[in-house]
């Protein structure tokens, strides 16, 4: 399939104008052991990003609508900029259980000129949930969440009626999809379907035309190598990669192979991709809480683009600040910002995979 290949519907880069994000609030013990330290980063994260886009948020009932009021009062949190959701959910990880908005060129233009004649209306795309290869049985209600989005925003929803997750995905919006292998040929996720058969579905949903394929993840990532804890595009022909610097980290192999991939890789119109390292944290752990003690699968990759800031993942290590001026660095027209995100990880996930960009529409 060449790059010239015209899609139905179109999936926009991150950095593409966003009209809100997604989030949902956490409450579950077991993913945050400190979780009023966790809340207390949730919330700063949407201080942040409450000045730069509408958030969306999905609570409980309205007895923590109204306890993450105050919180977000105690802040300075514009509430005005906040709208809360109330129904059942199990885990904040909205990227990988909530839709994908894509733009749908089949759909007709506002006949009305506004700011939105130029682009095609927006649908969503909900993929099945399993919970990462059904690691979780506690979190399968998680699927049920893009149809309350549905019936909020008034959206057309396409079901391919596939295993996938969005931190599973990289897009640059021109036609290219970075993935890894061990997320996406896994077998506890589609074993029935082949290689070029997922690349078929992500064509035809998501408007991609030409795959790059690195290996494993980082350890610890209990999605089995999602690319947002590995490698990300900050613009169409930039991606920036994890790059281990110390070679007795069990990371250091892993990456130092996917970032090679993205050395000798191209983009969709054949060009060599601009890589760029980005350090990681080393060794971020837990303190023996939980059944699970160990390494947390803690990246500086999973920052989140906003409309005019980079909210990006910091842990109290060494590379914090040489991480954020990395970014800093690749952004010329938003402000990179460090947010304590150390006990969000106890939950093995940060700001990307708690959030899910809503376009402009």
């Amino acid at each position: 399939m060449n790059a010239s290949t015209q899609f139905a519907y179109t999936m926009p880069a991150e950095w593409e104008p966003h009209e809100a994000v997604w989030l949902s609030w956490p409450h579950d013990p077991v993913s945050f052991p400190f979780l009023e330290k966790a809340e207390n980063e949730f919330a700063a994260f949407v201080a942040e990003v409450s000045t730069s886009e509408r958030v969306e948020l999905l609570v409980l009932d309205a007895a923590m609508q109204s306890r993450v009021a105050g919180l977000f009062g105690e802040r300075g949190v514009d509430l005005t900029r906040i709208h809360f959701h109330l129904g059942d959910y199990a885990d904040i990880w909205f990227r990988d259980y909530g839709p994908i908005f894509v733009r749908d060129s089949n759909r007709a233009q506002p006949d009305t000129p506004s700011r939105a004649t130029s682009l095609a209306p927006l649908s969503m795309i909900k993929w099945i949930f399993n919970a990462w290869g059904g690691k979780y049985d506690t979190l399968l209600k998680d699927d049920r969440v893009p149809y309350r989005l549905r019936e909020a925003l008034r959206l057309p929803m396409l079901e391919p009626g596939i295993v996938m997750e969005g931190g599973s995905i990289e897009v640059n919006g021109k036609g290219t999809l970075i993935t890894t292998e061990q997320c996406l040929l896994n077998p506890n996720r589609n074993p029935h379907l082949s290689k070029r058969e997922i690349e078929r579905y992500l064509s035809d949903y998501l408007g991609v035309s030409h795959f790059i394929w690195l290996k494993e993840g980082i350890e610890g990532d209990d999605t089995d190598g999602h690319i947002d804890d590995i490698a990300r595009f900050v613009n169409s022909t930039t991606v920036v990669c994890a790059l281990a610097s110390d070679a007795s980290d069990p990371d250091y192999a892993p990456l130092r192979a996917n970032f090679e991939l993205l050395t000798a890789a191209t983009d969709q119109d054949g060009r060599k991709l601009n890589t760029v390292p980005l350090p990681t944290p080393g060794f971020v752990m837990d303190d023996g809480v939980g059944d699970d003690a160990g390494r947390l699968p803690a990246s500086y990759a999973n920052f989140y683009i906003s409309n005019s800031k980079v909210l990006v993942p910091i842990f109290g290590t060494a590379n914090d600040a040489k991480a954020v001026a990395v970014i800093q660095s690749l952004f010329p027209d938003r402000k990179a910002v460090g947010l304590m995100a150390k006990h969000l990880v106890y939950g093995l996930g940060t700001f990307h995979c708690m959030s899910q960009q809503q376009p402009i529409s």
